[in-house]
C-alpha cells in the first residue's frame, strides 16, 4: 500500500537485527506484532502474564519479576470456580489452587529471565482507564468478572502514567542496562468508554510517553495509534467489530515498523524467511513428481543455509 502522506517517525534502522531477543508486553495489539515476529522467525516472547492494558499494572508485574517477589496465597482468590489473581489475565486462572500458584511463580521466573536476556522490549499501552479494588485500593490488571460494585473506575493522570513508564524503564535497566525500548499506543479503540473518553485516554498515554522519553537515545516511540487514525483513516482497515485493525492494517503497521527499526541485513533475511514460509505453504498439484522433489531439495538447502547463520530459526 502506498500513501502520499506518512507520519514522520524518528528513524533508527539499526535498532533490531536478526539476533535480537525481543520481549513484547501490553495490549492485544502486542500480540498482533508478536505474530509477525514469530512468522519472520525472530526470538520473541509476548505477554507472559497475558494481555495487560494499563501502564501501572505492567509496571507492577515488571517490579515483581525484577525483584523476584513470589506470588503467595494472599495474592489469589477463588471466584467462579477458579483461582484468580488481580495482577494477571484470566487465561492463567485454574481450578487447582496449588497448581495455579506454582504456575504463576514459574511464569514469574521465566519472565525474570526474559527481562535479563532481552535486547529489545516493546511495550504497547492500551488505555488510561483502570479499575481500583475498593477493599485493597490497588489497581487491578483484570477484574475477572467480579461484581463491578467492588471496583472504582478512574482514569490515570498523565503524571501517574509518566511515573509508571519511568519506573518500568528503571526496573529493566537495573538488571539489563543494555536493553532498548520501543513504546507504542495500541490502535484498538476502547469504545465501551465512549468516543470522547477513548480519545482522552489515548491522549493521556501519548502525552505521558513523550514526556517520559525526553530524547533518551535508548527509548523510541512508534506511532501505531496515529498511523491507524491518520494514514489508515477508513473503516475498510478495521475488522468486523470496527474496533480492531484488520489484518491488512496490521500488515501495513508492521511494514512501517520494519522499515524504521530493522537493520538492512535484517530486512534481507526477512525476505528469505518470507519466501521459505510461502514455499512451505505451497500445495503441489503432483507431490510425487520429479519437479516437486527437486523443489523440496532446493527449499531444504535454503533452510539449512539460513539455520547455519541463525540456529534459533525453526520451520
Amino acid at each position: 500500500m502506498n500513501f502520499t502522506t506518512k507520519i514522520p517517525i524518528a528513524k533508527s534502522s539499526n535498532l533490531i537485527d536478526y539476533k535480537a531477543q525481543i520481549l513484547s508486553l501490553g495490549s492485544c495489539f502486542a500480540g498482533n506484532m508478536a505474530e509477525k515476529f514469530d512468522y519472520y522467525q525472530f526470538q520473541n516472547s509476548v505477554n507472559p502474564f497475558g494481555i495487560i492494558f494499563n501502564p501501572v499494572s505492567i509496571e507492577n508485574l515488571v517490579s515483581r519479576a525484577v525483584n523476584k517477589i513470589s506470588f503467595t496465597e494472599k495474592d489469589i482468590f477463588f471466584h467462579n470456580d477458579l483461582w484468580q489473581c488481580y495482577e494477571v489475565h484470566s487465561e492463567l486462572s485454574h481450578p487447582d489452587k496449588n497448581y495455579f500458584l506454582d504456575r504463576l511463580n514459574q511464569v514469574l521466573s521465566d519472565f525474570h529471565f526474559q527481562i535479563l536476556q532481552s535486547s529489545n522490549c516493546i511495550i504497547t499501552y492500551g488505555t488510561s482507564w483502570v479499575y481500583r479494588n475498593t477493599s485493597s485500593q490497588s489497581i487491578v490488571a483484570n477484574c475477572h468478572k467480579v461484581p463491578q460494585s467492588q471496583f472504582e473506575k478512574e482514569m490515570l493522570s498523565v503524571a501517574t502514567i509518566e511515573k509508571a513508564i519511568q519506573n518500568t524503564i528503571g526496573l529493566f535497566q537495573k538488571v539489563n542496562p543494555n536493553c532498548k525500548f520501543i513504546f507504542t499506543i495500541s490502535p484498538v479503540r476502547h469504545l465501551k468508554d465512549g468516543f470522547t473518553a477513548n480519545q482522552q485516554s489515548k491522549a493521556h498515554l501519548i502525552t505521558a510517553l513523550h514526556q517520559a522519553i525526553n530524547d533518551n537515545a535508548a527509548i523510541h516511540y512508534f506511532p501505531s495509534y496515529e498511523i491507524m487514525m491518520d494514514e489508515l483513516r477508513d473503516y475498510r482497515f478495521y475488522a468486523e467489530d470496527m474496533l480492531h485493525p484488520s489484518q491488512t492494517a496490521v500488515t501495513y503497521i508492521w511494514e512501517r515498523f520494519s522499515e524504521n527499526y530493522m537493520t538492512s541485513d535484517c530486512l534481507a533475511v526477512m525476505e528469505t524467511v518470507d519466501s521459505i514460509q510461502k514455499a512451505l505453504d505451497h500445495k503441489p498439484f503432483n507431490p510425487d513428481s520429479e519437479r516437486h522433489q527437486q523443489f523440496l531439495k532446493t527449499l531444504q538447502s535454503k533452510i539449512n543455509t539460513l539455520q547455519q547463520q541463525f540456529p534459533h530459526i525453526t520451520f
